[in-house]
């Protein structure tokens, strides 16, 4: 499969052709903001995004900064080659309870070591992430939980066909 034409790149834009294979961590201070029902999840500006070529930034959250109260965990695990085994929360907010809203690396690999516990959460899955203030997209599909803001240019994997990127 042909790696697709990236975007073009305005001021103040990343392209995440730009990303490197294997992924790397870069630390951010931007401030991070997960709600759903009214009730904040997780509010940060210490945030670890990691960057993969051809998918938009996961932004991982300090456990200290996520309110782990309203989390009930999961008997879902997955993968990542570069990550390891990761583990998974529902979402529980009055009455409501959402499967599988964030995952987290209990004993990430040795390059990732700084990820271990820190959370990252499907934009999909909650009513609201922001990051500075400016809402976040998800990337289309249900497997991949990048975050699209006005910072980053795609295309993205995720959707129909991006499988082999």
């Amino acid at each position: 499969m042909r790696r697709p034409r990236p975007d073009p790149v305005g001021p103040g834009q990343e392209s995440v052709w730009d990303y490197p294979r294997p992924p790397v961590l870069d630390p951010s201070e931007e401030h991070v903001v997960v709600t759903h029902a009214g009730r904040i999840v997780a509010d940060s500006r210490r945030a670890l995004r990691v960057c993969e070529t051809s998918h938009p930034p996961v932004y991982y959250l300090p456990p200290h900064d996520v309110d782990r109260t309203c989390l009930a965990p999961s008997a879902a695990r997955s993968w990542c080659e570069y990550k390891g085994q990761a583990a998974y929360a529902d979402l529980v907010v009055g009455d409501e309870r959402l499967p599988q809203v964030c995952w987290w690396y209990p004993q990430p690999t040795a390059a990732f070591r700084r990820l271990a516990d820190h959370l990252a959460f499907y934009p999909q899955r909650v009513e609201r992430i922001t990051v500075d203030g400016e809402t976040v997209r998800a990337v289309e599909g249900d497997f991949y939980g990048g975050w699209i803001t006005s910072r980053v240019v795609g295309p993205f994997k995720g959707g129909p066909g991006t499988l082999g990127w």
